[in-house]
């Protein structure tokens, strides 16, 4: 007889835990018939969990369980949760390590891939780092151990196991793990036993690294990543009431006129277009690799003659504290210069630390002159940066792009902190 019914989507991997932790205890469960997004939106489904989420579990009393872990702890058995106190508080280590140390990392790297979520380079690369970091906690703890706590798995290897699989199937490729030698053979280990294999079946590993689908996120999601494009059609025809004009008053026939002028003048227009495109090029660097792909994009069509590289350095180093003080300010420079994201791009690097930090960047624009003196709407801020206009045929600017846009290297001894992205 079933001790209780467990309400999940195919496939969730917290779900997982609680069905392997019943494997492991001999424990037999109900999976109940399920569809995500109707069965949890249900007035019954609500009244036992009022979040909506999975899995829920329901045990054989009535009882209404829901949390991943709290259900696997429930299924398990005493060698799962720990013999001892002492046991049972090291399992607890380890089942928080990996829903705080690798879950949230795993999600933002895994997701886009997926489509899930819109893809953030900045916060890919922070998750990538982060996996590594954890990977390597995890390494050198079983450099002398077979698993987590005792010499028999318990729930803590299954849930960081469990939080390990979307990493392990789609990001994590042989020269990604290839140094972490301790951590493949624990989860080979793991993910080769019959109670885990009942449960997530025969698991493939990851042999290319996934990356983001622009495609496949716009199935998912309709128009999202249009909506740039898809707002300028949509708001020419509000600039244009030329037909109402004639039943305003004077004043308002005054501001109308002086509105479309403002709005038609394109600072940029006086500078040649060329053939260099801006949008592919700000998809390359957001969706690939940055030395592999996207600088050589841009140095391979990049237009001397059209566009213009530079360097620039915050004057007022002395003001700065706290370094979320200096990330608003630059988040601030890049709402005010917001209709300069058609024709620029840049990339502003904060160094140092709190109460001892400065700003530098390098940015580049089409034509030959400093974007910002273009239209009093762009002076706000720019004046407080020290701007140097590059040579693109050298190598020093050549490097200079690279560590900038890249976030990587000797950046002349100043210690890299973080970085905010203008496209």
């Amino acid at each position: 007889m079933a001790t209780g019914t467990l309400y999940t989507y195919p496939d969730n991997f917290r779900a997982f835990k609680a069905q392997i932790a019943a494997e492991y205890s001999r424990t037999t469960i109900k999976l109940a018939s399920f569809k995500f997004g109707e069965t949890n939106q249900t007035p019954d489904f609500l009244s036992k969990f009022p979040l909506g989420k999975v899995p829920a579990f329901v045990t054989a009393g009535g009882d209404c369980l829901f949390e991943s872990n709290a259900i696997a702890h429930f299924l398990g058995n005493t060698q799962l949760r720990g013999k001892n106190d002492k046991d049972a508080s090291f399992i607890l280590q380890w089942i928080n390590f990996g829903d705080n140390e690798i879950l949230p990392a795993s999600c933002t790297w895994v997701y886009p891939c997926l489509g899930i979520v819109q893809y953030n380079k900045t916060e890919t690369e922070r998750a990538k780092a982060q996996v590594k970091k954890a990977l390597s906690v995890l390494d050198n703890y079983l450099l002398t151990r077979t698993y987590l706590v005792g010499e028999r798995i318990t729930q803590a290897d299954i849930s960081v196991a469990c939080n390990l699989l979307s990493l392990y199937k789609y990001v994590l490729d042989p020269k990604f793990v290839e140094s972490f030698t301790n951590v493949n053979r624990w989860f080979k280990t793991l993910v080769n036993q019959p109670q885990f294999k009942k449960v997530i079946g025969d698991f493939k590993f990851c042999e290319k690294m996934a990356e983001f689908d622009a495609k496949k996120y716009q199935e998912l999601h309709g128009k999202a990543d249009g909506g740039k494009k898809e707002k300028k059609p949509a708001d020419k025809p509000k600039a244009q009431p030329k037909k109402e004009k004639p039943a305003k008053k004077d004043d308002d026939d005054e501001d109308d006129d002086d509105a479309p002028k403002k709005n038609d003048k394109d600072p940029f227009a006086p500078f040649p277009a060329g053939k260099f495109n801006m949008d592919e090029f700000k998809r390359e660097y957001s969706n690939k690799d940055t030395l592999k792909v996207a600088l050589p994009y841009f140095w391979n069509n990049f237009e001397k003659d059209n566009y213009s590289i530079w360097y620039c350095e915050y004057k007022y180093s002395k003001e700065l504290t706290k370094i979320f003080m200096t990330c608003n300010l630059i988040g601030g420079f890049f709402q005010r210069v917001e209709k300069l994201r058609k024709n620029a791009f840049g990339s502003m690097c904060i160094f140092g630390e709190d109460n001892k930090n400065s700003i530098s960047g390098v940015w580049f624009w089409r034509g030959p002159k400093l974007a910002f003196e273009l239209t009093p709407d762009w002076q706000i801020d720019y004046e407080s940066y020290e701007w140097k206009k590059l040579d693109p045929t050298t190598a020093e600017t050549k490097k200079m792009v690279e560590e900038y846009w890249n976030w990587e290297g000797d950046f002349g001894g100043k210690k890299f902190n973080q970085g905010k992205i203008f496209k």
